[in-house]
């Protein structure tokens, strides 16, 4: 292997990766004994004009040289890369896509924010995704809401029906709380749930309210006793929460098209031009999508005292933050974009209820230009992490919920992928990601992957490389689905047949690895 030089956003590189405006911060960068540059140095941005500093040799042996110089932090994103001349170099760049012995674009360089980080615990954790209505049931009945189809907890889920969504096997908060001894011993110390408002699906994206908790899922009384329950073992809770769009039965979408003078009429895009006279979430007539740039929408979803967002994380519910879904299309519309404005209120708000939140957004695509530090803490990393792992590790043969754009991939370009958008964000920010093999909205991983080692494989990507794992449950038995219908099949609790106790010791092992190694949880990758 050709060993380059290497800087990256960890603690051995940068000596404060959480400085204030006009903070000067030392960077460091790595560069083989065979190089022997003639000059090293920064060039960084000041108020997006190029100024350089040279570095000072810092120390250097045999093998390598290290070089140090200081950057000031006079923006609040603060972009900078190395130069070197002469020697053995010749001319080049080090930016955070690697090295370059050619002129590359501002937006390859490396960035260190000056907003609030993300809590500390956020470092550390694995977080384990639940579909609630799959994980445990703990057995109560409740009364029907109207639109399920209930289905014995042993049946596999019909795919890519008209009903599919309406199929009801029973899982509830209070029957997650009686699983918390398999979370807690798989290592696990953060729980991610889907939805968990009332709704017209068991998805539960479809939301009709944001002032209860579905009765179907215990109430209110079952998500406290389930946040106070997790909160005594030091394990966490973060909720899921929707401000693209809601539900077709939404009470304030009821209320909009039943009076064209409410002020709920201005929460939403009506349009004639459009197909279903009003802008929905990926065209689908049950899911209308809100117009952010209404204060009083804002209000009530995030900003008020009483807003969704304040609410549910105050007593005696106090969830520890939130994922925020379809949050690349949220606030965008045709000419309109407020989705950064959404983002930084959003934060700001939660900030009022508790200094140690998480703030993540689900974003399918390259996420970099939402991610400048005062918005989201991170997002879901399908694009920079799920698909290049899976376009090395996938099966010959396409099966049915395979993105048509995964290929195959060799690991180098495995790796070339992983690097391009991780070179396009704060290194933080990075890691602040949610990494994961599968979840709710994909194949599991096993099928994609095909057998047990290219999973096992997969997973050691998932616990090594830079990022938050999260794991879907159910991956760590090795259970199978094909497509995101197929994944939100049922935890086989009393089917230890269907476990795979292989995959399920390899997952216990590499999480509990990767909680307790601070190389793991907060170092470099070269």
């Amino acid at each position: 292997m050709t060993l380059r030089p290497h800087h990256d956003g960890s603690s051995l590189y940068v000596s404060d990766a959480a400085p204030a405006l006009l903070d000067v911060v030392q960077v460091r960068l790595r560069v083989p004994a065979s190089w022997d540059p003639e000059y090293v140095g920064i060039r960084w941005l000041h108020d997006a004009e190029g100024q350089h500093t040279p570095a000072t040799l810092l120390r250097s042996n045999e093998t390598e040289a290290w070089w140090q110089a200081d950057l000031l932090i006079r923006n609040p994103i603060a972009k900078y890369r190395w130069l070197l001349r002469g020697g053995n170099v010749g001319f080049g760049w080090v930016t955070a896509t690697g090295w370059h012995d050619y002129d590359v674009a501002d937006g390859e360089d490396f960035i260190i924010s000056a907003y609030d980080t993300a809590p500390d615990w956020s470092k550390s954790t694995v977080v384990y995704q639940i579909f609630p209505d799959r994980f445990a049931s703990s057995g109560a009945r409740y009364e029907p809401a109207g639109w399920e189809i209930p289905r014995a907890w042993d049946e596999i889920p019909e795919p890519r029906t008209p009903r599919t969504g309406q199929f009801y096997y029973g899982g509830d908060l209070p029957g997650v709380t009686g699983k918390l001894d398999h979370i807690e011993g798989l290592g696990i110390d953060t729980m991610y749930f889907t939805p968990i408002f009332p709704a017209g699906s068991a998805h539960r994206y479809d939301a009709k309210t944001y002032e209860s908790i579905d009765p179907l899922l215990g109430g209110e009384e079952g998500l406290a006793q389930l946040t106070a329950a997790a909160h005594a073992r030091g394990m966490r809770v973060i909720g899921d929460l929707t401000l693209n769009h809601c539900g077709i039965t939404h009470e304030w979408f009821e209320t909009a098209l039943a009076d064209d003078a409410s002020a709920e009429r201005g929460y939403f895009f009506f349009d004639s031009s459009t197909a279903h006279g009003y802008e929905t979430w990926a065209n689908a007539r049950t899911l209308p999508k809100f117009d952010l740039r209404n204060d009083q929408l804002v209000g009530r979803l995030i900003t008020d005292e009483s807003s969704i967002v304040r609410t549910w994380m105050r007593a005696p519910y106090q969830l520890d933050g939130w994922r925020i879904d379809a949050a690349n299309v949220m606030g965008r519309r045709r000419h309109i974009d407020v989705t950064h404005e959404i983002a930084r209120q959003t934060r700001a708000a939660m900030a009022l209820e508790s200094d140690d939140f998480l703030l993540i957004a689900e974003h399918t695509q390259d996420a970099s230009d939402d991610l400048s530090g005062d918005g989201w803490h991170g997002t879901m990393n399908y694009s920079g992490f799920t698909k290049p792992v899976w376009g090395w590790l996938r099966r010959d043969e396409d099966i049915m919920g395979m993105d048509k754009s995964v290929a195959h991939f060799t690991g180098v370009q495995m790796v070339k992928s992983i690097t391009a958008y991780m070179g396009r964000m704060p290194w933080r920010s990075w890691c602040g990601t949610w990494n994961y093999l599968g979840s709710h909205d994909t194949a599991r991983p096993l099928s994609v992957m095909g057998t047990r080692d290219r999973q096992i494989a997969g997973l050691g990507l998932l616990i090594g490389l830079p990022g938050t794992p999260m794991i879907f449950a159910g991956d760590e038995i090795g259970l199978e689905g094909d497509c995101d219908d197929l994944s939100r099949r049922t935890f086989p609790w009393d089917q230890p047949e269907l476990w795979d106790f292989v995959t399920f010791d390899a997952y216990k092992q590499l999480v509990h690895l990767r909680r307790s190694s601070h190389a793991l949880c907060d170092g470099g990758l070269r």
